[in-house]
């Protein structure tokens, strides 16, 4: 199936409201290369969306919110790596968020705080103050494909782009490959 990109101005629809708020934030000429298309809901884990739209796991992009754990104190944060890499929870965030423990965050919780949709989860418009750490291979991606917030559409967008949103720290070794 091929993927029909539109600018994601002109497809506010196939965006959660918090992405779409995120992106009308945005300086106007990067908004414009953030396009948005429409897939098939029960596609969107990554393995089943890249096979079924003919995408490279290497141009996807995972977006994980993680809670790392210091005593009663809990911070969430998003993680975003390539889908040819895993996200280092265990040393790297949890470094990164000065926790004695780190895991992904409930299902439940993330949907709550974020009003994304579970398998759309996209750093664009995360709660403010959430650190947003990308893995340093995703700014060299020519176009990245990520959740949109919803299940039933991915962002694309280049890597060098989401590296530059607002919030967002490119990590080194924030992820290693699979």
């Amino acid at each position: 199936m091929p993927l029909n990109p539109l600018p994601a101005t002109e497809a506010p629809e196939l965006l959660a409201a918090p992405v779409r708020d995120a992106i009308a934030r945005l300086d106007p000429a990067l908004a414009a290369r953030i396009r948005v298309a429409e897939i098939d809901a029960e596609l969107a884990d990554t393995a089943a969306f890249c096979e079924a739209y003919g995408v490279a796991l290497d141009a996807s992009a995972n977006c994980i919110v993680v809670a790392g754990r210091r005593g009663d104190d809990v911070t969430l944060a998003a993680c975003v790596v390539l889908a040819t890499t895993r996200a280092d929870v265990n040393k790297t965030v949890r470094k990164l968020l000065d926790a004695r423990k780190a895991s992904f965050a409930p299902v439940e919780e993330t949907v709550a705080v974020t009003g994304m949709e579970y398998g759309g989860i996209t750093p664009l418009g995360l709660p403010a103050g959430w650190r947003v750490l990308v893995d340093a291979r995703v700014p060299l991606v020519p176009e990245a494909i990520i959740g949109a917030g919803i299940r039933g559409a991915k962002i694309l967008l280049p890597g060098e782009v989401l590296a530059s949103l607002p919030g967002v720290e490119v990590v080194e070794g924030l992820a290693s490959e699979i």
